[in-house]
């Protein structure tokens, strides 16, 4: 009986071979804590996880592994205007919501419909759109000032 971890090696293993790309443990580790986290980690947090399962990897190697996941299609890469970078290996069409104050990224459900998009094609002076990435910006429940400090 597979378990989800071989269904994700596996599916490493095909996307990887795809592309021209060799399956290596190190990927493998960084796949599976990528599936795992729903923090939305940075490359470093990613680092620091994985290095407790396989000790001897680089930063280089987990940089190197997350782009190559990204090229793949396996995991999607959130850059942000301070130059940061979060990875999320949830690809299916979804948002996020990241806090101004900590960094912190949540996913948001839901997706415009195609009418949506149609009708924003012809606000936009028809406008072609091929994609779209929605960001909430705001205060996670933590970093939340006061509610008066938020009346303007």
């Amino acid at each position: 009986m597979s378990t989800p971890n071989d269904l994700a090696v596996a599916q490493l293993r095909e996307a990887l071979e795809a592309r021209g790309h060799r399956f290596t443990e190190q990927r493998a580790a960084v796949y599976r804590f990528l599936l795992g986290a729903h923090s939305h980690p940075t490359a470093d947090e990613v680092f620091q996880a994985v290095r407790a399962e396989v000790p001897g990897i680089s930063l280089a190697t987990v940089y190197k592994s997350l782009e190559t996941l990204v090229e793949c299609g396996l995991s999607i890469k959130l850059n942000y205007s301070d130059g940061s970078s979060r990875y999320d290996a949830r690809t299916e069409p979804h948002h996020h919501a990241r806090c101004v104050v900590c960094g912190r990224v949540m996913d948001v459900s839901g997706q415009f419909t195609e009418a949506e998009l149609k009708a924003l094609s012809q606000e936009l002076e028809g406008f072609q759109i091929t994609g779209y990435r929605l960001e909430l910006t705001g205060f996670c429940p933590s970093c939340r000032p006061p509610s008066s400090a938020l009346a303007s």
